[in-house]
């Protein structure tokens, strides 16, 4: 029952054989075997977490198939959801660790911009003739923060290239592919992948 019920929840992920589901999970196929064989109270519960995320199935989800229709010993079930949970919490742990970290280091980052920008904005209620130059080195915290993340621009605003309508976003008028274009708002990529079409606007229309 396990191997039939373990076949469906793989077509299910679109996995076609054992081989694949071990590949995937990153596991080795005698692991895949004590899953076949209704031994999952016997394997470490990293390999089941592993097994389970390859089937796209939650960790409880996957323990829920196999153990409430297997003649595991109850012991060894009863173990395996203890550590199970126990592994959820430590997981949770470490994800709020790592959390924190990372909103440390962008506070970090942006300490600077955070302590001045109130400030200069408070200037500017002030004083509305205060040149926005003067403001412009204070953003530079936010661009560096950018570039950590991996966020990159497309093009700057004002900058003639050809039109590539897979990162351009046209305004108005029309253009074939490799016509100028001006660029009017600049798009961004995210680590290599569009997350913004940069806008813009033929030059022979213009």
């Amino acid at each position: 029952m396990s191997t039939n019920r373990l076949r469906q929840l793989m077509a299910q992920a679109e996995i076609q054989s054992f081989a694949e589901l071990s590949r995937v999970a990153g596991v080795s196929r005698w692991q895949v075997r004590q899953v076949r064989q209704g031994n999952i109270g016997q394997m470490r519960v990293e390999n089941v977490a592993k097994i389970a995320h390859a089937l796209q199935l939650s960790l409880s989800e996957f323990l829920r198939e196999f153990t409430e229709t297997e003649n595991s010993p109850q012991g060894e079930v009863t173990e395996l959801q203890q550590e199970c949970h126990r592994l959820s919490q430590q997981l949770q742990t470490q994800q709020d660790t790592l959390l924190e970290q990372f909103h440390q280091s962008s506070l970090q980052v942006l300490e600077t911009w955070l302590l001045q920008w109130p400030t200069a904005v408070k200037a500017t209620e002030k004083n509305p003739e205060l040149p926005a130059s003067r403001l412009i080195p204070l953003l530079s915290p936010v661009e560096n923060l950018m570039k950590q993340w991996g966020v990159e621009k497309i093009a700057s605003v004002g900058e003639e290239c050809p039109y590539n309508p897979q990162e351009h976003e046209l305004m108005e008028g029309t253009a074939q592919p490799g016509e100028t274009v001006r660029v009017r708002y600049v798009g961004y990529r995210y680590q290599g992948k569009l997350l913004y079409r940069a806008r813009v606007s033929p030059v022979s229309q213009e």
